[in-house]
């Protein structure tokens, strides 16, 4: 395959490459969104081969350069094939069998067995708390935030996204909550905290476990969350709530019985759920390059293979919310401040680490604006439960607590 044919099978998205010589080929007819430069003959004929995954290998070891604006860039590549594919499915970049086979190896080699888990987590999460620090919220929340408004800080949009959840969830005081998967312990302790209930947290990250225990002493709240280093296929006991928040895409979607099984047996007879994910329209695996060298092991399920957990287990859908654009936000919150500690994150890992991680957030903020990623949220309850908001006039009125906190992280913010 050549460049020009390359281009041509990607729906010739509006961009200039330049290669090592000064040679110059152009996407489509309308003015390049931005350049990419390809500075030797080896990386084009590898690209050319498998540019899905070349293209990040060679952006992030600095043999490709794009010169203007990344996530312009990659939004025009996702529209371009997008469109290309759906007229004519013959287009798409890699042939269907090539994609199969690649995915298939690759699910073998980052299978999710309890094992494979571990270790897949541990290669995304585990690369040090100080890292995560510098680019996420003051709590560590590294999930989809939900800004009320869009001024509204990523602090703030946080907080806001946990309550969302517990306004869906309805927790009364004195319940008891199991969450799997809880990142650095943020949600489990907002829980706690404002909505008085008792909360078992799991988490197969050693550097997240810690860090959550830590948080939970400092707070005075060890009696109210338990944070459990273990599998989540090996919670046992019942619960009024199940909470998942950003697990779903790490559990495989060979394993969602065994998440459907553990979701049945620790819910009581009038339990309710909640599953926020990264997800898709239709089904086809993560980007090839993501899956090899940031996320080993995901896959962004589609709501039809989601209902397959629910179906078999008298688990009632309640409400479906689609917060993409919320995730794009965030994202652009995290590039950007990313972007700001990008001389230090290369001083703790190395050049090509920054770029590749710039890489991963400025796709994944393309993938959110353009449709290619969703972000769902699904209640869910069993048949018999009758807790049900009449409307969803609850999840939209906020409580003084919630003003009181706002005030003080914006008055935290403008002191710093």
């Amino acid at each position: 395959m050549s460049l020009s044919s390359l281009l041509r099978h990607m729906g010739r998205p509006p961009l200039r490459i330049v290669l090592w010589d000064g040679e110059e080929i152009y996407g489509s007819d309308d003015p390049p969104i931005a350049s990419i430069r390809i500075h030797d003959r080896r990386t084009l004929w590898k690209l050319l081969c498998n540019p899905e995954v070349q293209f990040g290998d060679g952006y992030s070891a600095g043999r490709i350069e794009v010169e203007g604006d990344l996530v312009a860039l990659i939004e025009s590549l996702f529209k371009a094939t997008g469109q290309s594919t759906r007229h004519n499915p013959r287009a798409a970049l890699l042939p269907d069998w090539y994609r199969s086979l690649s995915s298939f190896v690759l699910g073998k080699l980052q299978r999710n067995s309890i094992r494979g888990s571990r270790k897949n987590i541990h290669y995304h999460y585990d690369l040090g708390n100080d890292f995560y620090k510098l680019w996420l919220d003051s709590q560590l929340v590294y999930t989809c935030a939900y800004f009320p408004t869009p001024a509204d800080s990523l602090e703030q949009a946080q907080i806001a996204k946990m309550d969302h959840v517990c306004r869906k969830l309805q927790l009364q005081p004195g319940e008891t909550v199991v969450e799997a998967g809880c990142g650095w312990g943020a949600l489990a302790l907002h829980m706690a905290r404002y909505y008085g209930v008792s909360v078992k947290a799991f988490n197969i990250s050693r550097e997240q476990i810690s860090y959550a225990r830590q948080r939970a002493r400092e707070e005075n709240l060890s009696g109210k969350v338990e944070f459990i280093e273990d599998d989540y296929r090996n919670l046992s006991g019942r619960f009024d709530v199940f909470a998942s928040v950003g697990m779903l895409e790490h559990v495989g979607r060979e394993h969602y019985e065994e998440l459907g099984n553990v979701m049945d047996r620790c819910l009581g007879d009038s339990g309710r759920g909640f599953l926020h994910f990264i997800g898709r329209d239709s089904e086809l695996p993560l980007n090839a390059w993501a899956r090899k060298r940031i996320f080993p092991g995901a896959y962004p399920p589609t709501l039809g293979q989601v209902m397959k957990i629910f179906e078999p287990r008298n688990l009632s859908v309640l409400d479906v919310e689609n917060l993409r654009l919320h995730y794009a936000k965030t994202l652009e919150h995290w590039l950007e401040r990313f972007e700001r500690s990008a001389d230090l994150v290369e001083y703790m890992f190395d050049r090509d680490f920054v770029r590749a991680w710039r890489l991963y957030l400025a796709g994944s903020v393309a993938g959110f604006r353009t449709g290619w990623l969703q972000l769902f949220q699904v209640t869910f309850a069993r048949s018999a439960c009758n807790e049900i908001a009449w409307t969803r006039a609850h999840l939209y009125q906020t409580t003084e607590r919630e003003l009181s906190v706002n005030s003080s992280v914006m008055h935290h913010q403008s002191r710093s």
